[in-house]
């Protein structure tokens, strides 16, 4: 979906052992600029909940708009972005699962991760653990920021990463993908496959996962970039 005119909405889709206050940056930044931005609270209690919580944000937008995914809400924006409103997709540092894929799928054959540790109770829910949480998340935060992340991280139904994608958005929207070098939630390798296969505009940055937070003027950058180019 193109559209002439200026797009002015941006909704920002937060992943697994986070909420969207992480967002506060990029949509400080971004409203400084002028634009509408929306922060989606996922439930992280399914799939489909959380696409239902995006979709839900999407139908309040007044026109086009530019849908944003960090790590899990990658998979959540790739599904929730065929919504008539979306213009554009831009991926920070998340999957980018393809139609019929699984988010658990996209690690086969890449490299392991071995500093972000999850720890899955009985229940089937995930949360980082503790003693790892800066170290795997957010290495180039500071210590208090990391520290408060960690004791607000909201746990994941990790059966999400078992639950498919109907349909690719990436297939019929543009796409920008913008990742730390330094992430140690995924193989850099596995985030270049992603948005290559996506046709992703690329861009790289040094900072950790949680790159949205620590280097949120680049994101806010690659998401104007998506703006203007999704309007032209």
């Amino acid at each position: 979906m193109n559209s002439n005119s200026p797009i002015t909405n941006i909704v920002l889709v937060h992943g697994a052992f986070a909420d969207g206050s992480g967002w506060r940056r990029v949509h400080d930044l971004l409203t400084d600029r002028g634009y509408r931005v929306t922060v989606v609270q996922n439930p992280l209690t399914s799939f489909d909940d959380d696409v239902a919580a995006t979709r839900r944000v999407l139908a309040q937008q007044n026109g086009p708009t530019i849908l944003v995914g960090h790590s899990w809400g990658g998979t959540v924006i790739t599904e929730a972005g065929t919504h008539e409103h979306v213009a554009g997709l831009v991926y920070v540092a998340a999957l980018i699962p393809d139609s019929g894929q699984t988010s658990g799928q996209q690690y086969e054959g890449f490299a392991a991760t071995p500093d972000f540790v999850i720890d899955v109770g009985d229940d089937g829910f995930g949360f980082l653990r503790p003693d790892a949480f800066q170290k795997g998340f957010a290495a180039d935060a500071d210590d208090a920021e990391a520290a408060f992340m960690r004791d607000t991280q909201v746990p994941v139904n990790m059966a999400v990463f078992a639950e498919p994608v109907s349909e690719a958005a990436w297939h019929t929207r543009p796409s920008w993908a913008v990742w730390g070098t330094e992430d140690k939630a995924f193989d850099q390798a596995m985030l270049r496959h992603m948005a290559e296969r996506a046709g992703a505009t690329i861009t790289t940055v040094e900072g950790s996962h949680a790159v949205y937070l620590t280097q949120a003027e680049t994101v806010a950058d690659v998401i104007m970039t998506a703006a203007e180019k999704a309007s032209a």
